[in-house]
C-alpha cells in the first residue's frame, strides 16, 4: 500500500508523538483534535504536553510542511484513533468502560474514508472494541465494505496497535520498542505493518485485533497486581512495625525476586485502568486482578489516614496551634516521576482529599507544570524552596528528581508509601 498522508486523531500523550514520528519520516501527516488550543500550538510549531525531545521534532515537522493539526478529519491514507477510552460514571464497583470518543472519532472519520483505506485504533481499550469500532465505521459508510463483512476484500483494512512506551521516553520508546500489531484478517495486519514500518525500528508482531487488545492489558494487569504486592507490603510492614523498603532491598537480594517500590497508589490512563477493561468483560474470572485492583485503589486512603495523624500528632506536641494553623505541603501530583501527566493520579486524588478535610493551608509543589488543576484552586503551587520553609508537615508523593536533593527537617515527614516518620 501507498500512505502519502497519515491522519492521527487524537493529539495527547500518545497521538502527538506518533504523528510526529511519521511526520519526522518525510511523511504528510494530518493531526486532527477536538480541542482547539491544541490545534493551534501545535500549528505554531509548539506543543502542549511535556515530553522529551518532542518540541524539536514537532517544530521541525511543522517548520518544513509535514504537519498540521486541524479540529475536523480530511481524507488521507491511513487513520490512527488515539482518543481516550475513560470510564462511564455509573457508581458501580467494577466500572464500565465508555467508548464514546472512539465512536465520536470513528463517525468523523467515516465521511473521508475511501476505498483502500487503513483504520487502526490504538486506544488502549476492552477486547472487541476494535470490532465495535468496524460496525461503526461500517453503519456510516453502506457504500464501502469491511472486514466483518468481507473479510479480506474488504475496501477498508481495519486493525489494533496498541502503543507499548514510557512517559518520559515515548520519543525513542515509539521507535525502538516491538509493537503488536492486529488486524480483524490478515491482509489487515500486514498492511498495518507496513505503515508501522515508515517509523519502527522494532519488531511488528503480527496477531489477530482481539489478542493484541488482550495484549496490552495484560502488561498493564501483570504490573498493576506487583504494584499492589508492594503496597499490601507496606501496610503490612507498618503495622508489625518493619521498615519495608529495607525489607524489600533484602528480598530482592534472591537473584529470582524483584519487588517493585510501594507508593500512594497507581495512576496514568495505563496501569491503573486497563486491568478494570479485563475485569469488566469477565468479572467472575479475573480474581486476582480485581483484588489488586482494589488494594491500589484503597492505598490513598491509607496515606489520608496517615496525614491525619500526624495533624493529631503535631497539634498535640504544639498545643498552642489549631488546625487552621498547621500548613501542609504536597509534594508531587503528577502520577509517576518526572513528567506532567496528571491522569489517574493517587498524588493529585491525595492533595485534594487534603485540601477538603483540612482547615489550614495546603501547597503543592510539582515542578512539571505551570498551574494547578481547576478542582484544586483553593490549594496554592509553591517551589520546594517555599514549602520546605513555610510547611509543618510534608507528604512526599512522587519522588521527582527535582526532589532528590531536598532535606526534609522540619517536624513531620510522609513519604510516598505512607510512613510516617517524626524528624
Amino acid at each position: 500500500m501507498s500512505f502519502n498522508t497519515i491522519s492521527v486523531v487524537g493529539l495527547g500523550y500518545i497521538g502527538l508523538p506518533t504523528a510526529a514520528m511519521f511526520a519526522s519520516r518525510k511523511k504528510k501527516v494530518i493531526g486532527v483534535d477536538v480541542n482547539k488550543h491544541a490545534v493551534e500550538t501545535i500549528n505554531r510549531g509548539e506543543i502542549h504536553i511535556v515530553e522529551p525531545e518532542l518540541d524539536m521534532i514537532v517544530h521541525a515537522a511543522v517548520t518544513e510542511g509535514y504537519l498540521k493539526a486541524t479540529t475536523s478529519p480530511e481524507p488521507a491514507d491511513a487513520f490512527l484513533i488515539a482518543v481516550p477510552t475513560p470510564f462511564k460514571n455509573n457508581g458501580s464497583e467494577v466500572p464500565e468502560p465508555d467508548l464514546a470518543y472512539i465512536e465520536a472519532a470513528s463517525k468523523a472519520i467515516a465521511p473521508v474514508l475511501k476505498k483502500g483505506d487503513l483504520v487502526i485504533l490504538e486506544s488502549t481499550s476492552p477486547v472487541g472494541a476494535t470490532e465495535q469500532m468496524a460496525e461503526w465505521l461500517a453503519a456510516a459508510r453502506s457504500d464501502l465494505t469491511f472486514p466483518q463483512q468481507e473479510g479480506e476484500n474488504s475496501d477498508i483494512r481495519v486493525a489494533h496497535c496498541p502503543e507499548r512506551v514510557l512517559p518520559g521516553h515515548v520519543v525513542r520508546e515509539l521507535v525502538e520498542n516491538d509493537r503488536v500489531i492486529g488486524g480483524m484478517t490478515n491482509k489487515c495486519s500486514e498492511a498495518a505493518i507496513e505503515l508501522y514500518k515508515i517509523f519502527v525500528a522494532g519488531e511488528c508482531v503480527k496477531t489477530n485485533a482481539r489478542t493484541a487488545e488482550m495484549a496490552k492489558l495484560t502488561e498493564n494487569s501483570c504490573r498493576d497486581v506487583q504494584i499492589a504486592f508492594a503496597n499490601e507490603l507496606s501496610v503490612i510492614c507498618d503495622k508489625l512495625d518493619i521498615d519495608v523498603w529495607e525489607l524489600i532491598s533484602l528480598a530482592n537480594r534472591h537473584p529470582r525476586i524483584n519487588i517493585l517500590q510501594p507508593g500512594p497508589g497507581v495512576g496514568g490512563h495505563c496501569i491503573a485502568v486497563d486491568p478494570w477493561f479485563i475485569v469488566s468483560k469477565t468479572p467472575e474470572e479475573a480474581n486476582i486482578i480485581h483484588c489488586a485492583r482494589k488494594v491500589n485503589d484503597n492505598k490513598p486512603e491509607w496515606v489520608i489516614n496517615k496525614v491525619k495523624q500526624a495533624i493529631a500528632d503535631f497539634l498535640q506536641q504544639n498545643p498552642s496551634k489549631t488546625i487552621s494553623d498547621v500548613k501542609i505541603a504536597c509534594y508531587g501530583l503528577a502520577f509517576k516521576p518526572d513528567i506532567d501527566d496528571l491522569r489517574e493520579s493517587p498524588a493529585l486524588r491525595i492533595t485534594k482529599s487534603i485540601s477538603e478535610f483540612h482547615g489550614g493551608p495546603v501547597f503543592a509543589v510539582e515542578p512539571n507544570i505551570q498551574s494547578l488543576p481547576n478542582n484544586l484552586q483553593n490549594i496554592e503551587l509553591l517551589n520546594k524552596t517555599d514549602a520546605l520553609e513555610f510547611a509543618d508537615i510534608h507528604v512526599l508523593l512522587v519522588r521527582h528528581s527535582a526532589f532528590k536533593d531536598v532535606e526534609f527537617d522540619k517536624d513531620f515527614l510522609i513519604d510516598s508509601a505512607g510512613f510516617q516518620y517524626h524528624l
